[in-house]
C-alpha cells in the first residue's frame, strides 16, 4: 500500500541511501597528523572551509591545499583526497531496487549537501554496486549543494527544489539523517522525517504502510 497523501519524496544521500562512516575520515586525518579534525568537521557542525566547499564557493584544489596546510610537511594531495573520501562506503543493492520500484508511484528527488570530490567518490561506489555511475537514473532530478550554491538546512534550498519542480510542500516527504536539515525542511512546510542512526530508510513507517 502506498501513501496517497504524498506525491513526491526528497531523499538525502549520505546516511540515507549511501552508507557513510564519518569516523573513518576523522581517523584517516588523525593518522596523517591532524589531531583536531573533529573540531573542524562533523555531521552536525563544520567550519567555514567545509561549508564553502559544499556550496561550490571554493575549488577542490583550494580545499585540498587548505587541508595540506594543516598537515605535517610531506603530506600529499592524494593522501588528503583518500582521507576525505574514507567516509563514503557502499550502496546496498536492495535500496537501489526499492528506489526503482518507488519511481512508478512517486516523484523522486535527491537533495544532498556534498562537494565535487565526494560526488566522484559516490559515483565510483555506485559503479561497484550497480555497474554504472549514473545516480541520476533513480530520480526525476538530483540537487547537489556544490552545484546550486545553497546547502541544507537553509530554507532557501528547500524552497528552490519545490518551486522548480512545482511541488506542494504539504504533499512532499523529505528524509534526512541530520536533525538540523529536517528542521529546515519543516520550516518550509515539508513533511520531514529524521532517519535514526543505523535505521534503514525503507524500514520507516511510511514505506511499511
Amino acid at each position: 500500500m502506498f501513501d496517497t497523501s504524498k506525491e513526491a519524496i526528497i531523499f538525502d544521500l549520505g546516511g540515507v541511501l549511501l552508507n557513510l562512516d564519518y569516523d573513518l575520515t576523522e581517523k584517516a586525518f588523525i593518522s596523517l597528523g591532524m589531531e583536531n579534525f573533529r573540531e573542524s568537521y562533523s555531521q552536525l557542525q563544520q567550519t567555514q572551509l567545509f561549508d564553502r566547499f559544499e556550496c561550490g564557493e571554493v575549488s577542490s584544489f583550494h580545499f585540498i591545499n587548505q587541508l595540506l596546510d594543516r598537515l605535517p610537511a610531506g603530506s600529499t594531495a592524494n593522501q588528503v583526497v583518500h582521507a576525505w573520501d574514507a567516509m563514503i562506503l557502499d550502496f546496498p543493492p536492495e535500496r537501489l531496487e526499492k528506489l526503482e520500484a518507488l519511481a512508478s508511484k512517486y516523484r523522486l528527488f535527491l537533495l544532498s549537501n556534498t562537494n565535487d570530490l565526494h560526488i566522484d567518490a559516490v559515483r565510483r561506489s555506485l559503479e561497484k554496486t550497480a555497474g554504472h555511475r549514473d545516480l541520476e537514473r533513480y530520480f526525476e532530478k538530483t540537487y547537489f549543494s556544490s552545484a546550486v550554491g545553497m546547502r541544507k538546512p537553509d530554507e532557501k534550498i528547500f524552497e528552490f527544489v519545490c518551486t522548480e519542480n512545482k511541488l506542494d510542500p504539504s504533499r512532499t516527504l523529505f528524509i534526512d539523517d541530520s536533525p538540523q536539515h529536517v528542521e529546515g525542511a519543516k520550516k518550509t512546510g515539508i513533511d520531514a522525517v529524521l532517519l535514526e542512526r543505523k535505521q534503514d530508510v525503507f524500514d520507516l513507517p511510511f514505506f511499511r504502510a
